[in-house]
C-alpha cells in the first residue's frame, strides 16, 4: 500500500511540472523578451499601435512565469533577461522579428495565445 500511494504522489507531482526549456528555448525566450521590451519602450512616433505594446509586456510576463514553471530559477531568469534588454534596448520596431518571436511563444508554451491574451486583459 506504501509503494503505491508513493507512486500516485510521484506521478501527481511529475504532471504538474512541464519539462524543462532546452538552452536554445531559454535563449531564444530571452531574446524574444528583449525585443518584446524595446517595443514597449518605443519612442513616440513610432508606427506602432498600443495594443501590441500591451501584447509585448504581457508575452515577457507569459515568458518569465513558463520559465519559472519549467524549473528555471527566476534569479537565472533576470539575469539573462536583462541582457537581453540591454541588448535590443533602443532598437526600432521590427515587425518580421516581433512575430517570428509571437510565434515561438504559441509554440513552446501550452495555451501560450490564450495566456498572453489573459495577461493583457488584466494589465491595466
Amino acid at each position: 500500500m506504501r509503494k503505491l500511494i508513493t507512486f500516485f504522489i510521484f506521478i501527481s507531482f511529475s504532471s504538474l511540472s512541464y519539462a524543462n526549456m532546452s538552452d536554445a528555448e531559454k535563449n531564444k525566450a530571452w531574446d524574444c523578451s528583449g525585443i518584446y521590451m524595446a517595443n514597449y519602450f518605443l519612442p513616440s512616433g513610432e508606427t506602432f499601435e498600443y495594443s501590441m505594446k500591451e501584447k509585448s509586456m504581457a508575452s515577457v510576463k507569459v515568458f518569465k512565469a513558463y520559465a519559472i514553471e519549467t524549473g528555471m530559477s527566476e534569479e537565472e531568469w533576470d539575469k539573462g533577461f536583462n541582457k537581453s534588454v540591454d541588448k535590443h534596448y533602443g532598437s526600432k520596431y521590427d515587425e518580421v522579428k516581433t512575430e517570428n518571436c509571437h510565434k515561438f511563444l504559441e509554440q513552446i508554451i501550452p495555451d501560450g495565445k490564450e495566456r498572453v491574451k489573459k495577461v493583457v486583459q488584466t494589465l491595466y
